[in-house]
């Protein structure tokens, strides 16, 4: 049983840092498309990501010696196809009156390996189907690039790192490894009967999406973050020497949050891949509500210290300390209201939102599927045709 469970435990090892690397691109990509995540979405995507890693390190794993592989002599390829099925039965006796005989193949090595690699891909071909609503001849193709991938793994020495191949290169584990990706979406309707379409999961996650969630704009801030720091290394090396160089987190500040929101809604970088914008009551925001609100946000909540660390010189000690007292409490009543709003009013809103009187709106329409638009079109051709009757009866 190690043989199984050393790579599954390495598996899950290494499963939060790539689920941690995959995080932001997964967010980015379902809020830009729908604007939310149902929960169940994002455990099938995660899910996968571990299925693949368990995959990969049981065909990798366990690592033998680099001395013990180049004293190896053995042959690097098996290129006969159907292979196995000559070895099972030159290592099976077999009687059809015999019950012994039907439990003594499952018990035979080859035929054990037949079925690992038929389960090693049945689920990649689960999650075509249902994940990526892939045919069957995708999920044929896909499968078989997943298996010529961990062959050629094999085949390369993991790459190089061995002077030659630690396992064989089976034609047999090609063909086998698609028939278990076939095989795992002819059988995806009986292992998701009991949890919702794909399709249905997107539907719900429109209707979720009209609303902005704080993860939403968490995920704007982040991605605004990264592009601040960014061009904060750009700007100081153009400045560098020079006698603004000091104010160089100032100047990015105002271009990022005063200037570029001017012409784009209010809408930071950030915003616009997530598909946010400035909003007032439901109708455009004025050009003083962003700027206002622009300032606030980004001179009093999110970077203070790009200024106050400039006034730190030039004011007493006991002055500068108060001045960080009222940032930090201002900090607090904006939480403090967020929590007050999300509970008894359902708006999610922040203190500087309620006195610019703006707020953060989708910008992602509400998909309807084809055939709903059918049938929605239909029912009003039904009515139409019933209204006209009810007309001509009077």
């Amino acid at each position: 049983m190690d043989v199984y469970k050393i790579p599954i435990e390495y598996a899950f090892i290494v499963f939060p840092f790539i689920a941690f690397v995959l995080t932001i691109p997964f967010l980015i990509h379902q809020y830009r498309k729908f604007g939310s995540i149902p929960i169940l979405k994002s455990f099938c995507f995660y899910s996968m990501i571990l299925y693949t890693l368990c995959a990969y390190f049981l065909v990798m794993l366990p690592l033998p010696s680099i001395e013990k592989v180049a004293k190896m002599t053995g042959p690097t390829m098996q290129l006969v196809p159907f292979q196995f099925i000559k070895d099972i039965i030159a290592t099976t006796s077999f009687d059809i009156s015999n019950l012994q005989d039907f439990i003594n193949i499952f018990r035979n090595s080859t035929v054990y390996t037949v079925l690992f690699n038929i389960v090693l891909t049945l689920p990649f071909g689960v999650y075509l189907r249902y994940l990526f609503k892939k045919k069957w001849y995708h999920s044929l193709i896909y499968t078989f690039l997943l298996s010529l991938f961990f062959e050629l793994t094999q085949l390369s020495g993991l790459y190089g790192i061995y002077p030659r191949p630690y396992r064989l290169f089976d034609i047999d584990d090609l063909l086998i490894n698609t028939l278990g990706g076939l095989l795992g979406h002819a059988l995806t309707p009986i292992f998701t009967f009991f949890i919702p379409t794909i399709d249905e999961l997107d539907e719900k996650s429109y209707r979720k999406g009209s609303k902005v969630k704080l993860l939403r704009r968490g995920v704007a801030l982040t991605i605004d973050i990264l592009f601040i720091l960014i061009f904060c290394v750009i700007t100081r090396i153009i400045l560098y020497n020079t006698a603004i160089e000091k104010y160089y987190a100032l100047i990015v500040l105002f271009l990022y949050y005063i200037v570029f929101p001017s012409f784009t809604e209010g809408r930071t970088l950030g915003k616009k891949m997530i598909r946010l914008k400035i909003s007032a009551n439901d109708t455009p925001a004025k050009w003083y509500q962003i700027l206002i609100r622009n300032i606030i946000l980004a001179f009093l909540i999110l970077y203070p210290f790009s200024w106050m660390n400039m006034l730190e010189s030039v004011m007493k000690n006991a002055m500068y300390t108060r001045l960080w007292y009222v940032l930090i409490a201002f900090q607090l009543i904006n939480i403090g209201c967020y929590i007050y709003t999300s509970l008894t009013k359902k708006e999610h809103v922040f203190l500087y939102e309620i006195i610019t009187g703006t707020k953060n709106v989708s910008t992602i329409a509400i998909n309807v599927p084809e055939n709903k638009k059918v049938e929605s079109s239909i029912n009003t051709e039904k009515k139409e045709i019933i209204t006209e009757l009810d007309c001509k009866n009077e």
